[in-house]
């Protein structure tokens, strides 16, 4: 991706680590230190770049249908925010978190930030080296808590009918963490392979055989989850026709219907019962319509035609020559619709951006 000039005068000789796509030309450029938001010239705006330092205290999302409003909290600068498609707020936080806790010294130079995950007021952030857990309305603060690798004595999964714990030995002291079932495999193995990484081995068994320090209590990874929900009957009973029927007509041909079992009279002519009317009724009527004289249309069409042509013959030429003025006024307008629209089309584009 090419870098706008504007961007280029505002990096300072820093390189570009990651960049996201916010819809047009409008895109965000991390670095090591900061992230920098740049608007293209709009509508509603001049070409822009703004500057997020990495060392803020505290960082909060606030996630709108259409919007979501990244905040930055500094010690002394105050409150600094920008906003960008909901559509993008995933894609987009991921590296910005990454430079946040590269800008607290959280991570270590060289060690990068795997995957982000967000369950609720839960924040997990995987990382090359370490597992960083946020719980609270921030995505992330110095309420965090760290569990690094080379600290865990074993790893291991608790399967749930609506969560799944994942239970992360640190030191001999289990830590439980839950993640919906439909987020869950996802980290299992993102953290499965990065713990393999770090321990440089193969497989769960020998991960937990090469970093516990004693056999595991069988109690201390049991957890009663219930039955859960139970589902729904897949043959519900069938409803009492007698109740439904009690205190009804027995003359009601519905009722009589559903008393003999359904079963309808059946005829070998299927115009029989037709709307209560008999065949030779219906007999009677086709004869009728046959015996009917046939209608002579061809003096009609041609009565019509000349009659046309005469009230056109008749037309006034000022009204002609105002129909043809109102034409072309309605082909005015609509060229100025579809111009008004494309101006309307952009600006929703732009707010929808973030403008």
């Amino acid at each position: 991706m090419s870098v706008p000039g504007i961007v280029q005068s505002t990096l300072d000789g820093e390189e570009i680590a990651a960049n996201v796509s916010l819809g047009g030309e409008d895109v965000l450029f991390i670095t090591p230190t900061r992230t920098l938001v740049y608007r293209s010239e709009g509508l509603l705006s001049d070409e822009s770049v703004d500057e997020f330092p990495h060392t803020a205290d505290r960082l909060t999302l606030s996630e709108g249908r259409r919007k979501t409003k990244f905040s930055l909290e500094y010690p002394l600068e105050g409150t600094k925010e920008f906003t960008i498609p909901a559509s993008k707020t995933d894609v987009a936080l991921h590296p910005v978190l990454a430079g946040v806790l590269t800008g607290n010294e959280i991570t270590d130079p060289g060690e990068t930030v795997v995957q982000t995950y967000r369950f609720s007021e839960l924040t997990l952030i995987v990382t090359s080296e370490r597992l960083v857990k946020h719980i609270g309305n921030a995505v992330w603060d110095e309420e965090y808590e760290e569990y690094h690798f080379s600290d865990v004595t074993n790893l291991s999964f608790e399967d749930g009918s609506v969560a799944t714990q994942i239970v992360l030995e640190v030191d001999g002291r289990p830590e439980r963490i839950k993640a919906p079932n439909d987020r869950a495999d996802d980290l299992r193995e993102r953290l499965k392979r990065t713990l393999f990484e770090y321990h440089e081995v193969g497989s769960l068994e020998e991960l937990n055989a090469l970093v516990e320090d004693e056999p595991e209590d069988d109690e201390t990874n049991t957890m009663d989850f219930g039955d859960g929900v139970e589902p729904l009957a897949a043959n519900p009973p069938e409803p009492d026709t007698s109740t439904i029927l009690e205190g009804a007509d027995p003359d009601d041909p519905i009722v009589s219907d559903t008393e003999n079992g359904g079963q309808q009279a059946e005829t070998d002519d299927p115009l029989a019962s037709t709307s209560g009317h008999s065949v030779g009724s219906l007999e009677a009527d086709t004869q009728s319509t046959d015996s009917a004289e046939p209608v002579e249309t061809g003096d009609v069409f041609e009565q019509a035609h000349g009659e046309s042509d005469s009230r056109e013959s008749a037309a006034d030429p000022e009204l002609l020559e105002r129909l043809e003025g109102l034409e072309a006024a309605v082909e005015r307008q609509s060229t100025l619709i579809e111009a008004q629209q494309e101006t309307i089309d952009q600006l929703i584009e732009e707010l929808r951006r973030g403008r």
